[in-house]
């Protein structure tokens, strides 16, 4: 039955002739009877307080939805999680622009709000509460659900409106540029505001307090996995502003389950304080946190593998008291405010925080304890003008390495520092230098062998015109003055770090700097999309395709391959060079096969199964080349800026204790006809792999 639409004007719909009005605005879609759906191609005014056993669809652009305090009432029915399942959606917003929906109440559904493939959406003075929520559930994640979801939906505003007592509050996937401000997603059960791939949004004094979900009658001290702030998959530059974040299980949570990191995130003067667990938790790099709270947690910051992190005048104490939140304590430091450790964290700024009364450091760093500090340590850090009050240390620091230390404060600490296995720190006191200069950096983040690097930070200045004195740090290589040159002799990631000082304030800069080997003859890396195939396991119906394009982020030449299943069914997906298997290479003297790769992947934990897998294809058999042990180059990265910068691959034809070989047939590499390299991911989300440089030698 194809719906009757309304008439085209604005539509006041009292209470008598509601049932009637339903007629002209319904399409019944094999849903409970209790509930109808209402589609709506025009403007709708409700009749104020109402209630409607309904759910709106809406399938037009520029339309206001004027609630006036109406409820739509799901099936679902609180703490009857199979009903709240099963009820759908409140709102359904498909593929429209400038929709406004104002003073509406939606509750009983699964999801109370659904907006796919939207843009310029408006919400304001909504409620989305008591939807689906699930505080019983154990660790692990459910299907999409609660308060409002946005799948890619951009320049949209969410305002006053909102989502207490569901399972999420606010959920973005794939959602950039949206304005979330002065709203009430507190009380939910697994995360008040969720980012999946979602960058540029901007989230201001929102409520996002109790993202928590524990069972403390029972005794239960850990949160579970809930959070009041989850961000991870490639969720860049979003903006916090004095948000609530308090009581949760964590406070804000930047996760890197699959190894994808979220990056450039600025958080300025929320409050993440009482979290059962971490205050703030991230496992990502190039993240700021200016003038945050962070108090009364187990740790104020926990900060493993956040490489290029800055901290400025955030407040991190009482964590980890007995008498508090105190999980997991640390061997060596138990507890402490701004805490690093776990993974790598090299260029971190820390400057004019305020740490006091942590049971443990104040300020805590910590290099790999398996290979103490020998696969990792903490590297190239300014720690300036701190207030340390009160604590156990007022620094503890294992395994660093370029730690400059300047003006600190110390009071009422029982020892002010302890290091432990550190070169190079440090430490000055003047009270007179009152301003840190301001270090410039500029040049390219590549570079290629026996060609000089040049990097300059001439443009580095001081406030008050003190002299400056430059330190540069690449690998083994050290360097004085503004200007940095040097020509390296071996490809490879080079991590470049510059310290400017004024002889007792500093700052820092750096570059993730890649340098390539010249290549005689790229193998299908430079403008050779179009001849590449590919093969996947589990292609039934044969749905699954790989896309191929040429991208302009090289390593060598002008561009890179890249490549993504897509539709992707799962298990290996195999790309080969050429498609028609006729290549004709004499690879009988060559000795390796390089390559330079990176790789985004959404799927949860990432990768899995050897890889990357090497294929060598000849007339007579073909050579399989594989990661010994089973190992997955992406889970056991090299160097941590690998997991969002080029990682180099060198695979020696003959096989080593790295590299496994097999063979089927006689194989022989005089007559090589193509190759291929294959990747095996958890679920069936589309991956995407760079390769450039792709060379036999």
């Amino acid at each position: 039955m194809a719906p009757i639409l309304p008439t085209h004007r604005r539509a006041l719909l009292p209470a008598s002739t509601l049932a009637a009005s339903l007629l002209l605005l319904t399409f019944v879609i094999s849903i409970p009877a209790a509930v109808r759906d209402i589609v709506v191609t025009n403007d709708l005014t409700l009749e104020a307080g109402a209630t409607l056993n309904a759910r709106l669809v809406v399938t037009a652009n520029h339309v206001t939805i004027q609630g006036n305090g109406a409820s739509l009432v799901g099936t679902g029915v609180v703490d009857d999680l199979a009903s709240l399942e099963k009820a759908g959606v409140g709102v359904q917003i498909e593929g429209c622009v400038n929709v406004r929906i104002l003073n509406l109440r939606v509750r009983g559904f699964a999801n109370g709000l659904l907006a796919r493939n939207a843009r310029a959406l408006h919400l304001e003075g909504c409620d989305f509460s008591d939807n689906y929520s699930n505080p019983k559930h154990g660790w692990g994640e459910l299907p999409p659900r609660g308060g409002i979801l946005f799948e890619k939906v951009r320049d949209s505003v969410v305002r006053h409106t909102k989502a207490n007592r569901v399972w999420d509050g606010i959920h973005l996937v794939d959602s950039d540029d949206n304005l979330v401000e002065d709203n009430d997603f507190s009380h939910c059960s697994n995360t008040c505001a969720k980012l999946w791939h979602a960058s540029r949004n901007r989230f201001l004094r929102n409520n996002l307090s109790y993202g928590i979900r524990i069972d403390r009658a029972a005794g239960e001290v850990h949160a579970r996995d809930s959070t009041s702030v989850l961000i991870e998959t490639g969720s860049d530059d979003n903006y916090w502003f004095r948000n609530d974040i308090t009581h949760g299980g964590d406070g804000i949570f930047i996760r890197v389950l699959n190894g994808w990191v979220s990056r450039g995130n600025v958080f300025v003067e929320n409050d993440t304080s009482y979290a059962n667990n971490n205050c703030i938790e991230s496992w990502s790099p190039g993240n700021t946190y200016i003038r945050n709270k962070a108090n009364h947690g187990s740790y104020g910051f926990w900060l493993g593998g956040s490489d290029q992190t800055v901290l400025i005048g955030n407040e991190a104490g009482f964590n980890g008291l007995t008498n508090g939140y105190h999980q997991a304590p640390e061997p060596g430091f138990r507890h402490g405010g701004i805490v690093i450790v776990g993974g790598p964290s090299s260029h971190t700024l820390i400057s004019g925080n305020w740490c006091h009364n942590n049971n443990g450091g104040g300020i805590v760093f910590r290099g790999d304890v398996g290979s103490k500090g020998k696969r990792w340590s903490t590297e190239h850090w300014i720690v300036q003008q701190n207030r340390l009050e009160s604590n156990r240390w007022g620094i503890w620091g294992r395994w660093g390495n370029g730690v400059w230390l300047g003006n600190n404060t110390f009071q009422g600490n029982s020892e002010p520092v302890l290091f432990t296995d550190c070169t190079d720190v440090q430490s000055r006191t003047n009270e007179a230098v009152r301003l840190a200069p301001i270090a410039e950096m500029v040049g390219s983040a590549r570079g290629t062998v026996g060609q000089p690097v040049i990097l300059d930070a001439q443009g580095s200045r001081d406030p008050e015109g003190r002299e400056l004195r430059f330190l540069w740090r690449a690998g083994e290589v050290r360097s004085e003055g503004a200007v940095f040159r040097h020509t390296f002799t071996e490809p490879g990631f080079y991590r470049v770090g510059l310290t400017v000082d004024n002889g007792v304030l500093a700052d820092l800069q750096w570059r993730d700097l890649v340098v390539a080997a010249p290549v005689d003859q790229e193998i299908g890396t430079e403008s050779h999309a179009s001849q590449w195939g590919f093969e996947l396991e589990g292609n039934s119906g044969s749905r699954g395709r790989v896309q191929f394009q040429e991208d302009p982020d090289a390593v060598v030449g002008k561009n890179s391959l890249r490549w993504s299943p897509d539709p992707y069914p799962g298990q290996y997906a195999t790309v080969f060079f050429p498609a028609t298997g006729q290549a004709h290479w004499d690879w009988s003297k060559k000795k390796q096969i390089r390559f330079w790769i990176k790789a985004t992947n959404p799927n949860l934990p990432g990768f899995q199964n050897a890889g990357p897998v090497f294929w060598i294809h000849t007339t007579s058999g073909k050579v399989k080349l594989e990661p010994a042990e089973g190992r997955n180059l992406f889970g056991d990265l090299p160097f941590s800026e690998a997991r969002w910068t080029w990682m180099p691959v060198s695979i020696p034809l003959a096989g080593d204790k790295d590299w496994r070989r097999s063979q089927e047939g006689p194989a022989d590499l005089q007559s090589v006809s193509r190759l291929g390299i294959a990747l095996d991911s958890w679920g069936g989300s589309p991956f995407t792999i760079w390769i450039d440089g792709l060379s036999a030698e």
